[in-house]
């Protein structure tokens, strides 16, 4: 009681140190809430989820058993169901099989000890694809996460592609040491089609988007010049291939010869930890992060933004031309006209779908080697065109890009964590 003649209430208890809340969701209630947030593996996972569903819808609209048993719905809707089931399950079935193996296959390998090479070659093919696009993908992502737009990957690969092609026909050394110089030649090519763009937007202030895109036609079409003369050109042959080289520059087989899948994993691996390890911890890797985020801030700091900008695309197109190497020395042994497919440009999409981070890249590469390898299996099973392949990646990459919209789909909560995911810029 006060002089007042008032009761002074007591004094509220001190707060809490404890860092847990008392109301946060604890156990099973915590594994739920975490399931509707949008974080980034709910994200990811909604929007491969997403291009699924959309490519079943696309193998309904496009097959015409299919659109057959739906002309039947009213009359026979238990053979519209089946045959729509059926023929979504098979497609997928095969997609699944054909990038990663045959359940009952490599059961029957496990049991008897036979057939592991029929079990295990999907799998191999899935990891031969997915070697080089990951090493691509980590150079691409190295520079996007350093505010630099490196769109010359495939011109980057090719010039990989051409050094350690020279490197390995026109020596032969004993594989314990033309292998290494294959690495080192196809890292080199790369960095010098690299240190271009970046000799040019650190000197002149040249874009590099504009820059490395036309430096993938020059490379392109240096190639198809080099392939019709000497040296590169293969001997008695009149059309744009080049020499073969020594077995002793090719990458060895991890499992044995039947397998085809090489140490360029490792290689890509490697790569990978060494970005990650490069962006998290090396000084170097802190510079180029500090650049990407504010050039301003950078030079204040007394980060010189002209060097950080050629070593970065330095760097970056050597991690492409060991692409090149990988493709060139791990299953393919010769150059032709239009080296490297798409491998160059694909790259581009695997980095922004893992974010630009080393372990993203290593899964969307991937997600991207199973659906491109799967596909062709799917293809020949069933007849539904590889093109679909390409779609269901296409659409994948579309949500994953647009979280807001997979919110909107599926009502995540905590949109401000999924917004941040993707539209914090390149360099995040």
């Amino acid at each position: 009681m006060s002089d007042t003649g008032f009761t002074v209430p007591a004094a509220a208890p001190p707060a809490s140190t404890s860092p847990v809340k008392a109301n946060a969701p604890r156990g099973w209630s915590r594994f739920f809430h975490w399931m509707v947030e949008a974080n980034v593996v709910m994200v990811t996972a909604l929007a491969i989820f997403s291009g699924l569903f959309v490519g079943a819808v696309l193998i309904i609209a496009t097959q015409a058993n299919v659109l057959h048993a739906w002309s039947l719905l009213f009359s026979h809707p238990g053979t519209t169901v089946s045959v729509t089931f059926f023929t979504v399950g098979d497609a997928y079935r095969d997609l699944f099989t054909g990038s990663l193996g045959d359940p009952f296959v490599i059961g029957h390998a496990i049991a008897t000890g036979h057939g592991w090479g029929q079990a295990l070659t999907p799998l191999s093919e899935t990891l031969l694809y997915a070697s080089p696009l990951c090493v691509a993908g980590l150079a691409v992502g190295l520079g996007f996460r350093t505010g630099m737009f490196n769109i010359g990957g495939q011109g980057q690969l090719i010039a990989g592609a051409m050094a350690a092609s020279y490197v390995g026909f026109e020596i032969d050394p004993p594989a314990i040491i033309h292998v290494p110089l294959c690495i080192l030649a196809g890292f080199a090519g790369g960095a010098v089609a690299g240190f271009i763009p970046g000799f040019l937007k650190a000197r002149t202030g040249a874009h590099e988007v504009i820059v490395t895109i036309m430096l993938n036609y020059v490379f392109l079409n240096l190639l198809v010049l080099a392939l019709t003369t000497q040296p590169f050109q293969q001997p008695h042959q009149a059309n744009a291939v080049g020499r073969t080289i020594f077995g002793s520059a090719e990458l060895p087989h991890i499992f044995g010869q039947n397998l085809r899948v090489n140490v360029g994993v490792f290689i890509a691996i490697a790569c990978a930890l060494g970005v990650s390890w490069l962006l998290r911890r090396g000084t170097l890797g802190f510079g180029f992060r500090v650049v990407g985020a504010n050039q301003d801030a950078a030079k204040v700091a007394g980060i010189n933004v002209r060097r950080a900008t050629i070593l970065v695309l330095v760097i970056s197109g050597g991690l492409a031309g060991l692409a090149g190497m990988i493709s060139l020395c791990g299953s393919d042994y010769f150059l032709s006209a239009g080296y490297g497919g798409t491998v160059g440009f694909d790259c581009i999409t695997v980095a922004l779908l893992g974010r630009n981070r080393p372990i993203g890249i290593v899964l969307g590469s991937l997600l991207f080697a199973a659906l491109n390898v799967g596909g062709r299996y799917m293809q020949a099973s069933t007849g539904i065109p590889l093109d679909l392949a390409s779609v269901i990646q296409a659409i994948i990459v579309f949500f994953v890009a647009t979280p807001g919209l997979v919110n909107e789909v599926y009502r995540l909560r905590g949109m401000n964590v999924g917004q941040g995911l993707l539209t914090r810029g390149w360099a995040a």
